[in-house]
């Protein structure tokens, strides 16, 4: 029965009958119910499986998700590859309906591919196929979910700043009436021209220094505070402590009070002090909101430059603004106590480049970098540009745990990961290979345990290469 059945697979439809006899001997039939796994991504190999019956589901999870590469029916072979290779299974295989498959164990494949040829031939032609398919598949769902996570990054980094200026500009309301009954206060005690202008001229002060403290050693700055507080009240200022540290921001001191009680000897002093305080928090807010939209504008034109939106494909590319767009894009990932060095050549040459894609380069070659130093007190990233002859080099070195010597010869391959099942897909650094390459340049990669380097040398113009 078995005999008949694989006879009429193209695999072993060329073997020689006493062969496929021998072969047809060895094998075992197996049943798996509908939801039951035949095998999971990340175990060891000892068998192939041919789909006699029902159907089955080709599974690999990447970024977290399950990706979904495949559905097999009847006369497919499974498992092939990692027999081939002697490798862990590269996907999960479950059973989508209920399924009979029959078990051939490594001994019995490779003698039907030294028998045959053609049965060589064939097997190497499904495993080809079936890489493209599933690179393709991964490729696709690599993209979807870093996009997922650029989405969320974004949207972090953007509520922030978003939150400061509604914060901000709800505070500032309250401060700016504030602001009107002390002026209204300060005008209904006739204040003379020169105390006016002195007015003005604070004004003008408090704006130009408003959200920007003057740096100081926490202990002169509470000496200070207690020291404008001690003065306020003997001034017959009522919440000195409240507006003592306002003052310290603006760099006021004993003299200044002591000048302005003297500048407006003939009214309260309290009413200036309120005045000084409510602009000084008014300016401060004001400062605030707008940070918070800088930042807000910042991000965006990272973004739109990082996928470089509604521009040509082939353009005029600066190398050092791609990587500060990554780092723009990926912050949210390296606050988390990274320090980032930045070592760029001034005035590099732009370079004729694909700008979106080298981006992907970039932030495929920072994320792993990122991944390799989770939990590292001291992690750092030092990224360096420098141009040589008719090249631009980039250098992306990290601190972490390196990359063992076995492993460097493979990072570039399609699959290949060292993270655990799941982790990785292993095609970030193959996708980032492929860019270069398509640019006519060259990536390596030199590890050892605290420091890995990654080196992109890319044309000025890769059309000329």
């Amino acid at each position: 029965m078995a005999y008949q059945y694989l006879k009429e697979i193209p695999l072993f439809a060329s073997m020689p009958a006493i062969d496929l006899e021998k072969v047809s001997l060895t094998v075992e039939s197996i049943k798996l119910k509908t939801g039951e796994f035949l095998f999971r991504e990340g175990s060891q190999g000892t068998d192939a499986y041919v789909v006699q019956s029902g159907e089955i589901e080709i599974l690999k999870t990447a970024n977290g998700r399950e990706v979904l590469l495949a559905v097999r029916g009847e006369k497919t072979l499974l498992g092939e590859m990692s027999l081939l290779e002697s490798t862990p299974r590269t996907a999960s295989i479950r059973a989508r309906k209920d399924c009979q498959l029959l078990v051939i164990s490594k001994d019995s494949l490779d003698k039907v591919l030294h028998s045959s040829p053609t049965a060589m031939q064939s097997i190497f032609k499904t495993i080809l196929k079936r890489l493209r398919d599933n690179q393709q598949q991964l490729q696709q769902s690599e993209k979807m979910a870093l996009l997922g996570t650029f989405t969320a990054g974004i949207a972090h980094e953007l509520n922030n700043p978003a939150a400061t200026m509604q914060r901000g500009a709800v505070q500032l309301r309250e401060s700016h009436n504030r602001l009107k009954h002390a002026f209204a206060s300060l005008l209904r005690l006739n204040l003379s021209l020169e105390q006016m202008n002195r007015l003005e001229e604070l004004s003008g002060h408090i704006e130009q220094i408003a959200g920007k403290p003057a740096e100081m050693d926490a202990m002169i700055r509470s000496e200070k505070e207690e020291l404008l507080e001690a003065l306020l009240e003997e001034h017959g200022v009522e919440n000195s402590w409240e507006i003592a540290p306002a003052l310290v921001d603006l760099g006021f001191d004993e003299k200044f009070i002591t000048i302005l009680a003297e500048d407006f000897k003939n009214i309260p002093l309290q009413e200036v002090i309120n005045w000084l305080s409510t602009t000084h928090n008014s300016f401060s807010l004001l400062n605030e909101i707008s940070q918070g939209g800088q930042r807000v504008s910042e991000i965006v034109s990272a973004l739109k430059s990082y996928s470089f939106h509604d521009q040509a494909p082939v353009l005029n590319v600066d190398v050092n603004k791609g990587l500060d767009d990554t780092l723009i894009i990926l912050h949210h990932r390296l606050k988390h106590g990274i320090n980032v060095i930045r070592k760029y050549s001034d005035n590099l040459p732009q370079i004729m480049a694909y700008g979106s894609e080298l981006n992907q380069v970039w932030t495929n070659i920072i994320d792993n970098a990122i991944q390799a130093m989770e939990d590292k007190e001291d992690a750092q990233i030092q990224i360096q540009t420098s141009r040589e002859g008719d090249w631009i080099k980039v250098e992306i070195q990290d601190n972490g745990p390196g990359i063992s010597e076995n492993h460097q010869a493979k990072v570039f391959d399609s699959f290949f990961t060292t993270k655990e099942p799941g982790k990785g897909t292993g095609l970030g650094l193959n996708i980032s290979y492929n860019i270069v390459q398509k640019h006519h340049g060259d990536i390596t990669v030199s590890s050892a345990p605290g420091k890995t380097s990654f080196n992109i040398l890319l044309p000025l113009n890769f059309n000329n290469k």
